[in-house]
């Protein structure tokens, strides 16, 4: 009877944690691109720093005050050595992931990042020459199938966002083949990631937001009217960026390999949802196959990957991500949970 019980409690600690995660992660990417077409906050590099500002004060608190989380101790030389380089990409990442919000619909958005794991294997086979099964290729296939024909097919389609869209995949899929030789031997899990990488990247991007975009937000806070309310949302996405990183720790610690890109896929198809019902954004027929070709596909990679893992004698292929979602993951500031293969 009490092992019965403790089976539904993980059953439905898990379906929480997912519901939480789905949340937090369709907040923010609302909220994101409400600023951007809503306020008219046009401004992707200072929203981004806002999200690192915020997420560096939230990590410090989780850690050294209310002292939720252990801090993982790194030698003051690898912060430079291995941390900053690390939150030079991750910035690069979060950066561009705003910047296609702020051009493209949440849909189309959403539905290229979900080519991620293809750039990844990809640059791994052509600049680390690491081998992959043959299976791994073929699972990739109905991802950029997907990719193409939502592409032909969007009404909303911009150059700038979608290239920016794209750069973010391989700016996603080089941070994780990076922190595999540039952390080795640390640990991390998302909120220490955000406590070490969160204040470099908002010293690496306040120079660049200000110099850039500064002019334009001193006559944004001159000319808009409901200045409080406004700001209130612009930080307030900042604190939901936090709380994303938080929400996929306990995500990750209460549910397997197989649930959690499962669940990844599936709140590509919410975000995509609550987004059009939002925003109001027309999607074609075609755009939407194109759209769930993608996440079947990255369903089937996410499948394929945990398969090989558990062959014995099965070639070993590097660990590569299943669908980072971050930024925000999507916006966000984490490092996803990686299979073993």
């Amino acid at each position: 009877m009490e092992e019965n019980w403790c089976c539904q409690w993980t059953v439905i600690r898990s379906v929480l944690a997912i519901l939480q995660w789905w949340a937090f992660n369709v907040t923010v990417i609302i909220m994101n691109k409400w600023i951007f077409q809503k306020l008219d906050f046009k401004f992707p590099l200072t929203v981004s720093c806002v999200h690192f500002v915020c997420s560096a004060v939230g990590a410090y608190v989780v850690i050294k005050v209310l002292k939720l989380k252990p801090l993982i101790e790194v030698d003051p030389e690898d912060r430079w050595r291995r941390i900053f380089p690390m939150s030079f990409v991750f910035c690069i990442n979060i950066v561009l992931g705003n910047v296609s919000l702020r051009y493209i619909p949440v849909s189309f958005m959403q539905t290229i990042k979900s080519f991620t794991p293809a750039t990844t294997v990809f640059l791994q086979w052509l600049v680390w020459r690491k081998y992959f099964d043959w299976r791994i290729w073929l699972s990739l296939v109905p991802i950029v199938g997907g990719i193409l024909l939502t592409s032909v097919t969007e009404l909303s389609f911009n150059v700038f966002g979608f290239c920016a869209a794209l750069f973010g995949c391989l700016a996603t899929s080089t941070k994780t083949i990076l922190a595999e030789s540039l952390l080795h031997g640390y640990k991390f899990d998302s909120i220490n990631t955000v406590y070490y990488m969160a204040p470099f990247a908002t010293m690496i991007l306040a120079v660049p937001a200000l110099l850039l975009e500064g002019a334009g937000v001193t006559m944004w806070f001159q000319s808009h009217q409901a200045l409080g309310s406004s700001l209130f949302l612009i930080f307030g996405s900042g604190v939901m960026a936090f709380c994303l990183n938080f929400s996929i720790f306990y995500v990750i610690h209460s549910t397997t390999a197989v649930t959690f890109n499962v669940a990844g896929n599936l709140k590509v198809a919410v975000a995509v949802m609550v987004s059009w019902l939002i925003f109001k954004n027309p999607i074609p027929a075609l755009n939407a196959v194109g759209c769930a070709i993608t996440l079947l596909g990255c369903t089937f990679y996410g499948y394929v990957r945990h398969s090989l893992s558990q062959q014995p004698g099965t070639p070993r292929t590097p660990r590569t991500p299943r669908t980072p979602r971050n930024l925000m993951e999507m916006l966000p500031l984490v490092n996803d949970k990686l299979e073993k293969a």
